[in-house]
């Protein structure tokens, strides 16, 4: 690990003044990503501020009848919020299936959205690496490729996005809330927050050095069921293969509504708009959802060892949009 200073913050000017300030500053709050980073030699920050123990820990109710959540708000806390539970549960249900309790208790709510990617070659400094190393190359494109992107990615990085919250979120049309060094404030789209790799894989979000998460709004809840469904190699501590958030709002023997988003099979929260344009005002059958999922990622391309993805990413979608609609 290389040496570095840090401080600690207790307002949200100061702390994006520390790290806008420094070219090499960068935000800590419960690290559970960072210093692994840091202790691996990737991250090599020259000095940290922590901010978590800025005054954005709460969730509470908006005046338009969502919810705000604050940057600092624990995985652990965020999951079980009662209004969380009983009005946006597919957002508790991905927090639940996302780590374990132990990194729940530190994992924040702005952390979790910025995390990295978990590709054995950017973890591996002997290994070229795009995100690492603009550059070097992507050992992944002819490499052990398993857990790798499947649409969204280019030649220059083929990596997934890890986080499951982000995935639930995406679905829930959420908005994310920034504030910059000039005190400037901004509220961007979950969806446009994340960037594709390109030919710029280590860009990797259309945050500034120094902007600051400062909590995540969501509109009131969607009608309709919500469902979370991850596939992973274990029942813990493994990130997804696949999952699937989705809600299904149904009048009678029809569909009024869906929303379908994809998580491990991008390099960010995959909303699948095709699948949601053809369930809308459709007959509610198995013959409908499975047809729906048969349109999910429409130019998915496999890498050798993922191919398989695309056919699993498929009978997840059917697997969690009959659990919404209540067919299963």
């Amino acid at each position: 690990m290389q040496p570095f200073t840090y401080q600690r913050s207790e307002d949200a000017a100061g702390a994006v003044a520390a790290v806008a300030g420094r070219p090499a500053a960068r935000f800590i709050s419960g690290g559970t990503n960072l210093l692994d980073l840091m202790k691996l030699d990737i991250e090599r920050p020259q000095h940290l501020v922590d901010i978590s123990r800025l005054p954005l820990d709460r969730v509470e109710p908006t005046e338009e009848g969502g919810l705000h959540i604050g940057a600092q708000v624990r995985n652990s806390d965020l999951a079980a919020d009662p209004g969380v539970r009983s009005r946006y549960p597919i957002l508790s249900q991905a927090l639940l299936a996302g780590a374990s309790g132990q990194i729940r208790n530190k994992a924040s709510t702005g952390g979790n959205l910025l995390q990295r990617t978990r590709c054995p070659y950017f973890y591996d400094s002997n290994m070229p690496c795009n995100k690492r190393e603009p550059g070097a190359g992507c050992a992944a494109l002819r490499g052990f490729n398993r857990m790798h992107a499947v649409i969204g990615a280019s030649d220059s990085c083929i990596a997934v996005h890890p986080s499951d919250m982000a995935v639930a979120m995406a679905v829930l049309d959420a908005r994310v809330e920034t504030v910059s060094p000039g005190g400037e404030t901004r509220s961007i789209p979950l969806g446009d927050l994340y960037l594709l790799p390109g030919t710029t894989a280590d860009e990797e979000t259309v945050l500034a050095h120094g902007e600051m998460i400062t909590g995540v709004t969501l509109p009131p809840p969607p009608a309709g069921r919500q469902v979370y469904r991850k596939v992973r190699d274990r029942a813990s501590y493994a990130f997804a293969l696949v999952s699937v958030a989705a809600i299904i709002e149904t009048s009678g023997n029809r569909v009024r509504s869906a929303r379908v988003a994809m998580g491990g099979v991008a390099p960010k929260p995959w909303r699948a708009p095709e699948v949601e344009s053809r369930l809308a005002g459709s007959a509610l059958s198995d013959q409908a959802l499975s047809e729906a999922a048969e349109a999910a990622l429409p130019e998915a391309v496999g890498h050798g060892g993922n191919d398989f993805k695309i056919r699993l990413a498929k009978r997840t979608v059917r697997y969690t949009l009959a659990a919404a609609a209540e067919l299963v």
